[in-house]
């Protein structure tokens, strides 16, 4: 499970009793989930106005910045390719992987000072997500639009061969060029016609062709060069249509046949140049981006059981890691642990539980403080 329940409850006579009681009923005798304390420095409290204000904010702040999580992650995978199965050993928070780093999580007193207010340190994480999200649209755009350019042209280099470029089959000597009577054209036969011998035979016999050859074939048809007179051109298209040959509309023109090969040489060269730096980048924001998402958690932890919990600041914060198949039992056991902190929001719980089909969401009220943290930030399993 990659999913944790960030919760809190306020202090007993001590937090650690808080802890202790949390423990015993979700571990020690029905293992309904792996636990670990969740250390929140002692912040700013404020004012109130301030706190009911902020925690409308961090709401919305979280959610953005979960959006951006997600897209630096969703686009490590893109960018990755090939590589989908290491996108996660890339996915890192401060050099450790994500569970890790959750379940030892420690404020980071650097990027986010604590003798700052709460509403700062929430506005230096907004600045620093906004210019993540910003850079990532910039990186991504540059990337994709040569990753586009590459896969045309790779196109163009493949499929069938009545749309495919010629450039890497055809040679200057296929060709008779600069003559006054004499053309080469490019004829498409399908296969079934030039591996029977008799039906190639009506071919040549049946078009007014000097001479002929195989450049190329794939599993479905063959490449000929023609070459004929270039008055019999218009006989010798009609009679092709006729037997179903396609006459592919091409020049031999070197100088633009060099040029789409140094434009792909280029283009792969450009993308390998590109990929390095993107990926350290994409490893870095990413990092970035999830520290900063764990702590607005931390930040909403704190300002909302100082909401509901009241001053002095005393309240146990524990995240708990559920097992898939007692998440159920394990919301009912934390309800009946805590149902006396808001009788309300108890009896809704109770009702809901027994309504079938009824899931109760993140944004569903408990009478103890409770955010989720999904650490499947992917559209698909690594």
């Amino acid at each position: 499970m990659t999913e944790f329940w960030l919760i809190s409850a306020p202090g007993e006579k001590t937090c650690q009793q808080t802890w202790d009681k949390m423990m015993a009923a979700t571990t020690r005798t029905n293992n309904l989930s792996t636990n670990h304390k969740f250390n929140i420095p002692d912040l700013k409290v404020g004012t109130l106005d301030v706190l009911v204000g902020l925690s409308d904010e961090l709401a919305k702040l979280d959610s953005f910045v979960e959006s951006v999580v997600k897209k630096v992650a969703q686009y490590m995978a893109d960018v990755l390719e090939d590589s989908r199965d290491k996108v996660q050993e890339n996915l890192l928070a401060n050099g450790v992987d994500l569970v890790t780093y959750i379940t030892r999580f420690q404020w980071d007193m650097a990027k986010y000072p604590i003798k700052q207010s709460l509403k700062n340190i929430s506005e230096i994480i907004s600045k620093q997500l906004t210019q993540i999200d910003n850079d990532l649209k910039t990186r991504a755009s540059a990337y994709n639009n040569l990753k586009g350019n590459l896969q045309n042209l790779e196109r163009k280099n493949a499929g069938s061969l009545l749309t495919r470029s010629l450039a890497d089959i055809v040679k200057k000597e296929d060709f008779v060029l600069d003559s006054e009577y004499l053309i080469t054209l490019l004829v498409v036969v399908p296969k079934l016609e030039f591996d029977e011998p008799v039906s190639l035979q009506q071919y040549k016999q049946c078009l007014p062709v000097l001479s002929s050859s195989l450049l190329f074939q794939d599993n479905d048809s063959g490449l000929f060069s023609v070459t004929l007179f270039r008055k019999a051109i218009d006989d010798f298209k009609h009679k092709a249509r006729e037997n179903k040959f396609i006459v592919r509309d091409f020049q031999y023109n070197e100088e633009e046949m060099k040029a789409d090969k140094e434009e792909m040489t280029r283009l792969c060269t450009d993308k390998k140049k590109q990929f390095g730096p993107l990926v350290r980048w994409l490893k870095v924001n990413f990092s970035e981006a999830f520290i900063a998402w764990i702590h607005i958690k931390a930040l909403r932890v704190f300002v909302e059981s100082v909401l509901r919990y009241g001053l002095p600041v005393n309240f146990q914060a524990m995240l708990l890691q559920p097992n898939k198949k007692t998440m159920k039992k394990l919301r009912e056991v934390l309800n009946d642990l805590y149902k006396h902190l808001d009788s309300s929001a108890a009896a809704i719980i109770d009702s809901a539980m027994d309504i079938p089909g009824l899931n109760l969401s993140q944004q569903e009220y408990y009478p103890y403080v409770y955010y989720k943290i999904d650490c499947n930030l992917l559209e698909f399993k690594v």
